[in-house]
């Protein structure tokens, strides 16, 4: 017995080695941009041989806990590769001159330097924010509108609310071309053949109406449930006690709902934040601005997105896309956060 756990415990030890060291040199060929040919086998492999030897370590206390972590890991494993990996990836390159395939050397914070220097990247930071401000109402009044009318009496209402989910089926970049035609072919009769994409606010208009268009039906859905787990008996009590159908809207029903609230502004305010396809699609970005800080800018319905998308693709600038990148995240996980608190607290009033 103790000739055979010491076997054992050997054979864990050299597959748990081993399974670090593919694990390590992996990601240390993934930074230096070399070994791409075996980078993604060295990866699997070595985790397969960390998992081994856990397996096959010889103790009996924490055996079980180690085959449930064996039965998580995949959706673990796939999460740290897809996000913890290149999340972190991406910080240690944002101080790098990365090109997209390998790196020569550090450069500090030049590119975050570069980055705030750069009147484009302010433009399209200051227009992000302002679209974020205006859709996180906007679509969440509209929203809750259209949920009222789909948990009234009228006749229809999965007509309704298919209908006004449908939208939000389309594929972004597709629904920005089938607007695009829309508002330099049909609309333009309407504003004296003049494109509402000709000019830089109303194309960001343009943008804001396409997106409660497109994302309202499904804040709509989760607004329904919302309203439909209303207890029917507070409803009830409060008709009998005369209240009529706005007192009980702002009584009752929104004060009931505080936690659906909440989950609706998170949700408009991170999709908002990340805004892509169709800005691409309906503007790419063009616009002019005349004077913003004395400079005259082409980028005037650019958002952040486009912004570091163009940088890292268009202008092959990896390493300063990836700098405008990390603070993009820290922006919205600190609005994120701070969002949720505001509204938890209000729920607690409420």
């Amino acid at each position: 017995m103790n000739t055979n756990s010491a076997s054992k415990k050997a054979i864990s030890m050299v597959c748990l080695i081993a399974g670090i060291i593919l694990l390590a040199a992996s990601l240390i060929q993934d930074i230096s941009g070399s070994g791409a040919g075996w980078r993604g086998p060295a990866l699997i492999i070595g985790a397969i041989g960390i998992l081994l030897g856990m397996y096959l370590f010889p103790t009996l206390k924490h055996h079980r806990s180690i085959v449930n972590f064996i039965f998580v890991f995949p959706l673990l494993f796939t999460f740290v590769v897809t996000v913890i990996i290149p999340l972190c990836l991406g910080v240690f390159y944002s101080f790098t001159d990365w090109n997209g395939i390998k790196m020569t050397g550090f450069v500090g914070f030049a590119n975050y330097k570069a980055m705030f220097n750069e009147p484009s990247f302010l433009w399209s930071l200051i227009i992000t924010i302002l679209f974020v401000v205006l859709n996180m109402v906007l679509v969440n009044v509209v929203a809750f509108m259209l949920a009222l009318l789909c948990t009234s009496k009228v006749k229809g209402l999965s007509f309704f609310r298919a209908s006004y989910f449908l939208p939000n089926l389309i594929g972004g970049i597709v629904l920005g071309y089938v607007w695009q035609f829309v508002f330099n072919n049909v609309l333009i009769k309407m504003t004296n053949n003049i494109s509402l994409l000709s000019k830089t606010n109303t194309a960001m208009m343009a943008i804001i109406v396409v997106y409660i268009w497109q994302y309202a039906g499904y804040i709509m859905l989760i607004y329904v449930t919302g309203l439909t787990q209303v207890p029917k008996d507070v409803l009830e009590a409060s008709q009998i006690d005369g209240a009529n159908a706005v007192t009980t809207l702002f009584k009752i029903k929104i004060p009931m709902i505080a936690a659906t609230i909440t989950i609706c502004t998170f949700l408009t305010l991170t999709s908002a934040f990340k805004q892509f396809d169709v800005n691409m699609a309906l503007t790419n970005g063009t616009g002019s601005v005349t004077s913003f800080f004395g400079n005259y800018l082409t980028n005037g319905t650019q958002m952040l997105a486009l912004n570091i998308y163009n940088t890292a693709i268009s202008k092959n600038n990896y390493a300063l896309g990836q700098a405008k990148a990390i603070l993009f995240f820290i922006i919205l996980a600190a609005v994120s956060i701070i969002q949720v608190r505001i509204s938890n607290k209000k729920e607690v009033e409420m």
